[in-house]
């Protein structure tokens, strides 16, 4: 037994004495050498260029002003000695001496904040000087070896307000999205909102570097290894923005949201109203500039398309009467009657419809032609709102569009789980009435409305898709056919056609007479009650907020859709008078513009007419673009 210990003991003493030997003479060495490396040899990322955002013809909504941002070096003293200036001091007077409108407190205080005996890298105290306004300083300013100047871009977005909710913008980089990306944590910049946050990953790029030899005192004499960055990645929309900015200058005084989307998911055009100058928040927003946004009640920086979210009225009806086919196939063949007004059970609350005398016999062509509310109420209590909530929802209403967009809010198309959930209490009959014309608890994005308007016009739910391209590799389009009663499609169809174009429609009278044939349905959208007792009152006798948002929904052509146009003016009164009017300009432009083209055309491309001016618009935008780049310093380099 004592044999066994002693040779346990002279096994254990041997183990260590060969990890010993294996530290000092192995990783020991693996050690010293990598230390030393470290200290001949210096590391230097290269910054991305961000990539550029165009519009389906080439115009600049995103690019960069090309400049330099200004460091000083670490560890230089920061208190000022008997009457002399500090290090610190006499490196930020050297830049003021150049540049006299910098703040030099501000300087200071970034340059104090970021000191520490553990920080070897220049600090930079000035973010961006424009290139031309550097031009003559550099000689002067690059002699200091307290300084250090580096290549720096801004963002820049040339339309401003008109794309702001679909563009975005770039801001400065916080702490935690710094540590989950490499690139933004070197770049110091990130997409903060829009397109510009969707798609950060790759417009920012990949980052590059140099591997220099340095001397003891870390000045590099030689390059031994160089990578160059993965850059100017570029996003090209399906935006055309001078459709854009037409509707946005539409909007007046007034407030809200208009889509424009080819029926295959492509957004044209996408206006939340009002909007707010992007540019504000590249180089940090002021705090008086940002209280001003908070406090507007327009909520100009409010994304309406996605996170906008209201009753949709009787622009849901179409959908309601598919809805119903679907719960019980058969249900719309059978007539109602509507006499102005309906109750349930022994109830005596009285379930109006608009028009108060009524409209008599109604089947599915005239409830939707005349938006019956009284048709609807009757149908949904022989459906039910879980079987009306569960179709309308594969309508993609109350549900997320999958739009290339961030954030993008689902709203609400309840049953009764959803307010069991919600609020711990039963689902009433009067709740089923009122969620079949798309009032009660139900809300929506516009962007879902446009989204279900092009289900009902081709029988396909589609994915909404602002961007057309990725570097120049065409995004397919997410397509997904439906199964419907081909006979119950055709009906809602003509329904929709008769808003538009028949003498009793909603929308006749500023739709009927368009370049187009086009077919669509108004809603109005409650935002308050309106008392039942006496005469009702008219919308323009309301005050503003409780005025009830006028929505329209329209397709064209109608027997060949190639467009949706979905328009909700909030607080608008109703869509036949308050949206339809910009609807018809917005297809009058599609049409002047050349969008509307037969199936031939489509098939063959721009007919030889269209094509001289087709090239002048081209060498317009391209001379446009390069006079923006111009400005901006692009195509310059100093090195």
């Amino acid at each position: 037994m004592r044999y066994k210990i002693v040779l346990l003991l002279f096994i254990l003493v041997w183990a260590g004495m060969i990890t010993r030997l294996y530290h000092v003479s192995v990783k020991s060495n693996f050690y010293y050498t990598s230390l030393a490396k470290a200290n001949v040899e210096r590391k230097e990322f290269i910054k991305p260029v961000r990539g550029e955002i165009t519009d389906l013809n080439g115009n600049l909504l995103a690019m960069n002003q090309i400049g330099f941002s200004l460091s000083i070096k670490p560890h230089l003293s920061i208190k000022s000695k008997e009457g002399k200036k500090s290090q610190l001091e006499q490196a930020v007077d050297t830049i003021l001496e150049t540049f006299p409108d910098l703040n030099k407190t501000t300087m200071m205080k970034v340059y104090k904040k970021k000191s520490s005996a553990y920080n070897h890298k220049y600090i930079k105290v000035v973010d961006f000087i424009h290139y031309a306004d550097m031009m003559s300083a550099y000689p002067t300013l690059s002699m200091h070896d307290e300084l250090k100047i580096e290549a720096e871009t801004k963002r820049y977005y040339p339309y401003g307000k008109y794309c702001a909710h679909l563009i975005g913008y770039t801001g400065r980089s916080n702490t935690k999205e710094n540590e989950t990306d490499e690139v933004v944590d070197v770049v110091g910049k990130v997409g903060k909102s829009g397109l510009e946050r969707y798609y950060n990953t790759f417009l920012e790029g990949k980052l590059g570097y140099q591997i220099n030899k340095v001397t003891a005192r870390n000045k590099a004499v030689d390059v031994l290894e160089k990578m160059l960055p993965k850059d100017n990645r570029n996003l090209k929309l399906n935006i055309d923005v001078d459709l854009q900015k037409m509707i946005y200058e539409h909007f007046g005084d007034a407030t809200g949201v208009a889509i424009v989307m080819r029926t295959n998911g492509e957004i044209l055009a996408a206006v939340s109203y009002p909007a707010y100058d992007p540019n504000l928040f590249v180089g940090g927003i002021s705090s008086k500039a940002w209280k001003a946004l908070q406090e507007d009640l327009a909520h100009p920086f409010t994304n309406k398309i996605t996170h906008g979210t209201y009753p949709p009225g009787s622009s849901i009806k179409p959908g309601m009467a598919l809805a119903f086919d679907k719960a019980k196939p058969g249900i719309l063949e059978q007539d109602e009657y509507c006499n102005g007004s309906m109750t349930i059970g022994n109830s005596k609350h009285r379930f109006r419809c608009w028009k108060h005398s009524g409209h008599g016999k109604v089947w599915l062509r005239k409830a939707i032609q005349q938006s019956c509310d009284v048709y609807f109420y009757k149908k949904s209590l022989k459906v039910g709102i879980d079987a009306m909530a569960k179709n309308l929802r594969s309508f993609g209403l109350g549900v997320k569009t999958g739009v290339d967009l961030p954030r993008e809010y689902s709203g609400v198309i309840p049953d009764k789980a959803w307010k069991m959930r919600r609020f711990k209490q039963p689902w009433y009959l009067g709740e089923t009435v009122i969620a079949s014309i798309g009032q009660g608890y139900d809300l929506v994005t516009p962007l879902q409305v446009a989204r279900y308007t092009a289900l009902v016009a081709t029988g396909n739910l589609v994915t909404p898709r602002v961007a057309k391209s990725i570097d120049g590799k065409e995004i397919n389009a997410t397509i997904v056919p439906m199964k419907f009663n081909p006979r119950t499609l055709s009906e809602v169809r003509m329904g929709m056609y008769d808003v538009c174009n028949t003498r009793r429609g909603t929308a006749y009278r500023l739709m009927h007479d368009l370049p187009v044939i086009v077919a669509g349905k108004t809603g109005t959208s409650q935002v308050t009650s309106i008392p039942q007792v006496g005469r009702r009152l008219k919308e323009s006798e309301l005050a503003y907020f409780h005025r009830s948002h006028a929505w329209i929904t329209t397709y064209a052509p109608y027997d060949d859709p190639q467009f949706v146009v979905t328009v909700l003016i909030e607080h608008g009164g109703h869509g036949g008078s308050t949206s339809a009017p910009m609807a018809g300009d917005i297809y009058k432009w599609l049409y002047k513009n050349g969008y509307f083209k037969s199936k031939l055309q489509k098939e063959i491309g721009n007919t030889a007419a269209e094509t001289p001016a087709l090239e002048e618009k081209k060498e317009k935008i391209k001379k446009r673009n390069e006079d923006l780049r111009k400005k901006s310093g692009g195509g310059l380099s100093l090195f």
